[in-house]
C-alpha cells in the first residue's frame, strides 16, 4: 500500500518542462528573464532574414546561372520539379507562410501556453523552428520546394508563433511597473533575429559553397543546430513568478492620465472576440503594420528608382543607368535597408519603454500624427531630391513600426488583465497576419498599375504613400475610441480562481518544490553570463549593420 501511494506520488511530481516546476524561488532576479526570452526571438527572429537564401536557392542546380524552367511549369509543378530551378517570386511564398503562421498558431495555442507555461512553449517552439530547418535543409538537397514549406514554411511558422508570445505573459508578471520595457527587450530580439542571422548565413555559405553547391543545406543544419541550443537555453532559463508577486515597495500607481486605462481585473480569452475594444485594438495594430510593412518590402527598389544616379554623384534616371551603375546604386540600397533594420529594432525598445510614462493610447496617438506627417513628407522630399529628410522618414516610419509591435502587449495587458495576455496576445495577432498580405499588396498593385498607365518610376510611389496615410487615419480613429473595458467582461472571482488552478499558478515555488537553487542562479556572475549569451551575437549583428548602413553615406 505504501509503494501505491509511492508511485501515486511520483505519477504526480510536475516534470521539468511543466509550469509548476518554473515558479521562482526567493531570491530570484527578474533581470535574468529578459535574457531568456532575447534567446528564443533572436533566433525565430532569422524570419525577417530568409530573404538571404532566395539568390542562391534560385540558382540551386544551375550554380551560377539559374536553370530556368518552362513557361509551362506552374507554381505547383514547382513544388515537385527537380530539373529546374525556383523562381524567386516562388521561394518568398515561404515568407508570406512564416507571417500567417506566426499570427494563426499564436492564435490557436496561446489559450495552451497560458497553462503550461513559458518554458514548455519554448522547447516546442525549439523543436518546431529548427527541425523545420533540418526538414528545409532536406528539402534543398531533394530539391523539393513542397519540403521547404512544410518544414519552415509551416512548421517553422508553428515554431515562430508559439515562440514570439512565450515570454509576453511572464514578462508583464515580472515587470508590472515597466511592462513597455520588459516586453520592449525581447521584441526588439525579433527584430535583431535578422541582424545575427542573415550575415551569419551569408558567411557559412560562402564557406561551404563549391562548384557544385551554393552551400545553403549545411548552412541550414549549421544555424538549425546553433539557434536549437540557444532556444534550449533561453526556454529552460523561463522562470514565472509566483501568483500575486510585486516588486518589493511597488503599488499600481493611480489618478494620473497615463495610468487611467490600466485595470487590475482580468478578461478570459474566450471573451476577446466580442469585445469592441479588443477589435478597435487589432485595427490599430493592423493599420500601422500594413503601413510599415509596406515600406519595408520596397524600401530598396524605392530608393534606387526615386534618387536613381543621384545616389552615386550621377545626373541619370534610374532608367538611364548602366549594369556598373545599378550594380553601384544597389550597395548604397543596401546600407539604406540596413539603417532602417536598425531604427526598426531600436524603436521597439525606445517607444515601448516611453509608453511606460505616456500611456499606451497617447503613444499609439504620436504613431499615427507623426507616422501620417512621415509618410506625407515622402513625395515632396522624393521631388525636391532631398535625400535626408527622405531616408530620415523613412527611419522614423520603421522606428514606430517597430515600436507598434512592442507596445501592443503592454496595451492589452493594461486593458484585458494579465491573467491571459499571452493568449490574448495570440489572438490579436492575426492582425499581423492580415497586414502581411494587405501592406505588401497595396504598396506593389499600386506601383505596378501606375507604371502601367506611364507615370515616371521616380514618381509611382507618391499616391501610394497617401494611401497608407489614410490607413494611418484609420488606425488613430480606431486608438481614440478606444475606452475601459466593461465591467460584465471581466472575470468574477470564482472564474479566475478556476483559471488559476488551470494555469498551476502557486503562490510559493515551495508548493511544488520548484525554486531550488535560484539563490544561486541569480548570482551577479551568472547574470552578466546570461545577457553576454545574447548581448554579444546581438552586438555583432548591430556591428555588421553599421559597416552595411555606412555605405549609405
Amino acid at each position: 500500500m505504501a509503494s501505491s501511494a509511492a508511485g501515486m506520488g511520483n505519477l504526480e511530481t510536475p516534470g521539468i518542462l511543466d509550469k509548476e516546476r518554473t515558479i521562482a524561488g526567493p531570491g530570484f532576479n527578474r533581470w535574468l528573464v529578459p535574457p531568456a526570452a532575447l534567446a528564443i526571438h533572436l533566433c525565430i527572429g532569422m524570419a525577417y532574414g530568409f530573404s538571404v537564401f532566395w539568390l542562391p536557392l534560385s540558382k540551386a542546380l544551375g550554380i551560377k546561372e539559374s536553370i530556368k524552367c518552362g513557361p509551362e511549369i506552374g507554381f505547383f509543378q514547382e513544388l515537385f520539379i527537380s530539373t529546374c530551378d525556383w523562381k524567386i517570386s516562388t521561394l518568398q511564398w515561404m515568407y508570406t507562410l512564416f507571417f500567417v503562421l506566426l499570427g494563426s498558431s499564436a492564435a490557436i495555442w496561446g489559450g495552451w501556453l497560458e497553462r503550461v507555461g513559458p518554458r514548455k512553449a519554448g522547447v516546442v517552439s525549439a523543436c518546431c523552428w529548427c527541425g523545420g530547418m533540418v526538414i528545409s535543409a532536406i528539402g534543398v538537397q531533394q530539391h523539393q520546394f513542397w519540403m521547404m514549406l512544410l518544414g519552415s514554411g509551416v512548421i517553422g511558422g508553428i515554431g515562430l508563433g508559439l515562440g514570439y508570445i512565450s515570454p509576453v505573459s511572464t514578462l508583464i508578471k515580472w515587470f508590472p511597473d515597466r511592462r513597455g520595457m520588459a516586453t520592449g527587450m525581447a521584441i526588439m530580439g525579433f527584430g535583431g533575429g535578422a541582424l545575427i542571422g542573415s550575415p551569419l548565413a551569408a558567411e557559412l555559405m560562402k564557406y561551404f559553397a563549391t562548384p557544385t553547391d551554393v552551400g545553403v543545406m549545411q548552412t541550414l543544419l549549421i544555424m538549425a543546430a546553433c539557434y536549437f541550443a540557444f532556444m534550449i537555453f533561453g526556454a529552460m532559463s523561463y522562470r514565472v513568478p509566483p501568483s500575486g508577486w510585486k516588486p518589493a515597495g511597488w503599488t499600481m500607481p493611480a489618478g494620473d492620465a497615463a495610468n487611467t486605462m490600466i485595470t487590475q481585473r482580468h478578461v478570459h480569452v474566450k471573451k476577446v472576440w466580442g469585445i469592441p475594444q479588443f477589435w478597435l485594438v487589432w485595427m490599430v495594430l493592423c493599420m500601422n503594420v500594413s503601413a510599415g510593412i509596406g515600406v519595408i518590402g520596397m524600401a530598396s527598389p524605392m530608393l534606387q528608382e526615386i534618387f536613381g544616379g543621384n545616389l552615386i554623384g550621377v545626373t541619370k534616371k534610374f532608367i538611364e543607368l548602366d549594369k556598373a551603375q545599378l550594380t553601384a546604386i544597389a550597395g548604397v540600397a543596401a546600407g539604406f535597408t540596413a539603417l532602417i533594420s536598425l531604427f526598426n529594432i531600436g524603436g521597439r525598445f525606445f517607444w515601448a519603454s516611453i509608453s511606460d510614462k505616456l500611456g499606451r493610447k497617447m503613444t499609439y496617438v504620436i504613431f499615427f500624427i507623426l507616422g501620417g506627417i512621415m509618410y506625407a513628407s515622402i513625395p515632396s522630399s522624393a521631388a525636391a531630391g532631398n535625400l535626408l529628410l527622405f531616408v530620415g522618414a523613412v527611419c522614423i516610419i520603421l522606428s514606430m513600426y517597430g515600436g507598434g509591435f512592442a507596445t501592443i502587449p503592454a496595451y492589452l495587458a493594461d486593458l484585458f488583465g494579465t491573467q491571459m495576455v499571452g493568449a490574448i496576445h495570440g489572438r490579436l495577432l492575426t492582425a499581423w497576419a492580415t497586414a502581411g498580405v494587405l501592406g505588401p499588396v497595396v504598396i506593389g498593385y499600386m506601383r505596378e498599375y501606375q507604371l502601367g498607365i506611364g507615370i515616371p518610376r521616380e514618381q509611382v510611389y507618391n499616391q501610394t504613400m497617401y494611401i497608407l496615410v489614410g490607413m494611418l487615419v484609420i488606425g488613430l480613429i480606431c486608438n481614440l475610441l478606444v475606452t475601459p473595458i466593461a465591467d460584465k467582461h471581466f472575470m468574477t472571482d470564482a472564474e479566475l480562481a478556476e483559471e488559476k488552478r488551470l494555469a498551476h499558478d502557486k503562490a510559493m515555488a515551495s508548493e511544488v518544490g520548484a525554486g531550488t537553487g535560484d539563490t544561486a542562479v541569480s548570482s551577479p556572475a551568472f547574470l552578466v553570463f546570461a545577457w553576454a549569451v545574447v548581448g554579444i551575437p546581438l552586438a555583432w549583428g548591430i556591428y555588421r549593420t553599421f559597416v552595411t548602413a555606412s555605405k549609405l553615406f
